[in-house]
């Protein structure tokens, strides 16, 4: 009479598997902090905008920029990553960095355009969805240098630099035109997100990491530079990124015929 088989007995979960397995589930307060700040500058800009204080607006969501920026280096760097952060962190910038926009550039130049401006507004919004929706399901898959799509919160600077540069008298535009430049920006900014042009993140500099003495001067003198004129400095900045993914899309593709159509060497 054959015995029944006994059940193998399954191992027990080793220190540094519940270790990660409790890290994955924890709450931690240092970036979550961050994340909630970055969250309250987004719904501040929101405010503003309806209440017509658009320069307000624009300088929340760059505070937004900045603090969105802060708290995944800080969780990083004290090693309290997790995965309820990381889902924060997306619901956060879906606020700050795609409603947030969208709202208040209809509300400053888009309202007059009738349907056409909140068509406009919609398709930053559906962008600003969609890409971070593929950033979180490509996490560990793409090239970590590059960003698949226009960022987010580079799209959200873009559309606020537009809107700061306006209001703070730098750029006098005729208010029918400023109307329909607004539309085109907004427009753009939520298609590039959904691109695949890869434009540079950024994720290879690392706060621990040793660097020359003149590295600290040009930090020095790019804070100078922005101090000189913020609206109009912060937005070329974010015009030049926002155009640099085409060229290295560009030239990837140049370099791919190079070596397809090179003759083999002898």
């Amino acid at each position: 009479m054959n015995m029944p088989e006994q059940p193998e007995k399954q191992s027990e979960p080793t220190v540094e598997q519940q270790d990660r397995e409790g890290r994955r589930r924890a709450i931690y307060l240092l970036p979550n902090a961050f994340t909630t700040a970055a969250l309250f500058a987004g719904f501040f800009a929101v405010v503003q905008a309806m209440n017509a204080k658009f320069e307000l607006a624009a300088i929340a969501i760059f505070a937004a920029l900045v603090l969105d920026g802060m708290d995944g280096r800080v969780a990083r760097l004290t090693n309290t990553q997790s995965a309820f952060g990381e889902q924060y962190d997306s619901l956060s910038d879906m606020t700050s960095f795609g409603v947030a926009p969208a709202l208040v550039a209809y509300e400053f130049a888009m309202y007059d355009l009738g349907r056409w401006g909140w068509l406009a507004a919609f398709v930053y919004v559906a962008g600003a969805a969609l890409r971070l929706a593929r950033f979180n399901t490509n996490i560990g898959t793409t090239d970590k240098r590059f960003f698949q799509g226009l960022p987010s919160p580079a799209a959200a600077a873009l559309v606020a630099g537009f809107v700061w540069l306006v209001q703070d008298a730098r750029l006098v535009v005729d208010p029918e035109l400023l109307a329909w430049l607004m539309f085109g920006l907004t427009l753009y900014a939520g298609m590039a997100m959904v691109t695949n042009a890869p434009f540079y993140s950024g994720k290879n500099f690392t706060l621990g990491r040793s660097v020359p003495f003149w590295a600290i001067l040009a930090l020095v003198a790019t804070f100078v530079f922005v101090s000189s004129n913020p609206p109009l400095v912060l937005f070329s900045l974010f015009v030049i990124y926002g155009l640099s993914g085409w060229f290295v899309w560009a030239w990837r593709l140049r370099r791919a015929k190079q070596l397809t159509f090179k003759s083999p060497q002898d």
